[in-house]
């Protein structure tokens, strides 16, 4: 009995744990390009998850820095290095989900959910919402 009740928490543990392993930051990739774009930190605040841009990856014509000039909200023309874009994630044991990311590159905010890869640990899929519409991009673990 008492194997049976450590193997059950264990289990739950390493599942629990899953649902943590996107807390690292993660390399946005362009979708019609192919090209890396940014890196985003993805961190917990509060039990919920929450993300922001850490680095730009270099691009022809655009300043070191720029802000978010088509955000309509708090984040309006706020530097993109340090943006909070994802907000509010809350984890159902499955996947982060209920919360909100913004593209600052047309400033418009969509419903999002987030989940690790389950047969590649290093690949996030983030899947933005516009009501029954979607769009998953994924993104990729930094290696250190």
């Amino acid at each position: 009995m008492k194997k049976l009740l450590f193997i059950f928490s264990f289990s739950l543990i390493s599942v629990m744990s899953w649902g943590q392993t996107c807390v690292d930051k993660w390399t946005t990739i362009d979708d019609e390009s192919g090209k890396k774009k940014s890196i985003v930190e993805l961190y917990k605040y509060e039990g919920q998850l929450y993300g922001k841009i850490t680095y730009l990856y270099p691009r022809e014509g655009r300043e070191e820095n720029p802000k978010c000039t088509l955000c309509t909200d708090d984040r309006k023309n706020k530097p993109l290095i340090g943006l909070q874009i994802v907000r509010n994630l809350k984890w159902d044991g499955e996947v982060w989900h209920s919360g909100t990311i913004v593209d600052p590159e047309n400033g418009k905010t969509y419903k999002v959910k987030m989940w690790v890869d389950k047969d590649t640990p290093d690949k996030l899929n983030v899947r933005g919402y516009v009501g029954p519409f979607y769009r998953t991009q994924t993104w990729e673990r930094v290696k250190d």
